[in-house]
């Protein structure tokens, strides 16, 4: 079975304040921690949008191909189905947020390793759902659904989700102001 990794990293960091891809963190640019994390997943793609040439530019991508999706701003779905596009061919897809800098290469195989005939697997901490996900088939051939700023989450409310608790291996917290990257 393919696992393909798709690494969320297309939006403009309105919250933030300015292209949160970049801002360091412990001495590399927050993106490069999430990427480090799906190294040993093979294929993996990074979906950018907002200041795609910047980030080029400024992030050792580790590896992972670079997708562009020219509709970042209609939202985490058009990014979603840009990037799965890209891992067409992939009987599963792990979704990782760029802006998750505490994620880890232990949970990332935890949650890839997941067995089971669930429609998704979602990383839990402390019992809490977040990310990384992983989409089975069943889910991947309904991404034309997708549509906003949800992601997956309105397909992911009708399916059956199987869980992974990964908070001993792992930081859920992403970043999403200035304020929380100063607190990491």
């Amino acid at each position: 079975m393919t696992v393909g990794a798709l690494i969320l990293a297309a939006g403009e960091g309105r919250r933030f304040g300015g292209t949160k891809q970049l801002a360091e963190l412990d001495g590399r640019p927050l993106l490069e921690h999430a990427l480090a994390a799906v190294s040993s997943i093979s294929p993996r793609v990074v979906v950018l949008g907002h200041a795609a040439d910047e980030i080029l530019a400024g992030v050792d991508l580790q590896g992972a191909e670079p997708v562009i999706c020219a509709d970042w701003a209609d939202g985490q779905s058009a990014s979603l189905r840009c990037g799965l596009a890209a891992l067409d061919g992939a009987d599963a897809v792990l979704v990782v947020l760029g802006d998750q800098p505490g994620i880890t290469p232990a949970a990332i195989d935890a949650v890839a390793a997941a067995d089971g005939d669930d429609d998704a697997v979602r990383a839990t901490y402390d019992g809490v759902p977040s990310h990384p996900v992983l989409l089975r088939a069943s889910l991947l051939a309904r991404a034309g659904e997708l549509r906003g700023d949800s992601g997956f989450r309105d397909l992911l409310a009708g399916a059956r989700v199987g869980e992974v608790e990964v908070g001993h291996l792992a930081d859920a917290r992403d970043v999403d102001t200035r304020e929380e990257l100063a607190r990491r």
